[in-house]
């Protein structure tokens, strides 16, 4: 007893600066507030998280100018949060699964640029004649080019919000203050008319970063599952850090090891 020689050494392995923080957010410029259920509220998630805002990458431009000029920015403040210690990345738009392919290439660690990549994994889950809807922030500007990088089917389904009281306002003019309780009314009109215009969607993929917190509702009003970016950064982090078992239970009567 006391000997050290019987002490097992452990050794740990450096080379980055951050540990445990297995996910990199890279977050668009904004000052809107961001509630629970937010990407951009570190609350959200149930695993720690690192940020990196891409200065100049407002709502306006990555929304409705298609991210334009913005590439080399994201790929820099990628490879910045992969040198801090991130193993793989995300984005606080869907829209930017325009980015997808060439930042993947770039940063030499799995991205997850946009909720919509959830689409055609969502889709073999549904029965035949179901398709899968998607919730955007705004409809108009939610191209073919943005489904295909995603590879999201052309024809899906898809409803915005533009034409609501507070959810597409708040974002797109990046205001100080947001009315919660009106953007959930919002969701829920947005939802209702995708499943009115589409009677064969059974599934929903929420493109925007900004729905999480609404996702349960949604669930509850329509009647179909409800896949959110949240969902998918879950199971995204789930499989660069998967959970370490021990290999023991926790039965009491176990013998001591």
């Amino acid at each position: 007893m006391g000997d050290s020689t019987n002490i097992q050494h452990q050794f740990a392995q450096g080379g980055k600066t951050v540990y445990g923080a297995s996910v990199g957010i890279l977050m668009l410029d904004t000052v809107f507030p961001r509630i629970p259920g937010d990407f951009g509220n570190a609350a959200t998630w149930p695993f720690p998280v690192m940020y990196r805002v891409v200065r100049g990458a407002s709502p306006h431009r990555v929304v409705r100018e298609r991210a334009a000029g913005l590439l080399n920015a994201f790929i820099e403040s990628g490879k910045q949060l992969v040198a801090d210690g991130a193993d793989g990345l995300t984005t606080t738009c869907g829209f930017l699964s325009l980015f997808q392919a060439e930042l993947a290439q770039a940063v030499d660690v799995p991205v997850a640029t946009s909720s919509l990549m959830q689409v055609p994994m969502v889709q073999k889950l549904l029965p035949p004649g179901k398709r899968v809807g998607v919730l955007t922030v705004s409809r108009e500007n939610l191209t073919p080019d943005h489904l295909s990088a995603a590879g999201a089917p052309l024809d899906t389904p898809i409803a915005g919000t533009e034409t609501g009281r507070e959810f597409f306002q708040f974002i797109m003019e990046n205001r100080l203050n947001m009315n919660a309780a009106a953007c959930r009314l919002d969701l829920l009109d947005a939802g209702r008319q995708l499943v009115a215009d589409h009677p064969d969607v059974g599934a929903v993929v929420l493109e925007c970063t900004n729905m999480g917190p609404y996702a349960s509702a949604l669930r509850r009003e329509l009647g179909v599952p409800v896949f959110s970016g949240i969902s998918f950064i879950n199971w995204f982090q789930s499989g660069l850090l998967p959970p370490l078992y021990s290999g023991t239970t926790t039965d009491p009567r176990e013998p001591a090891g």
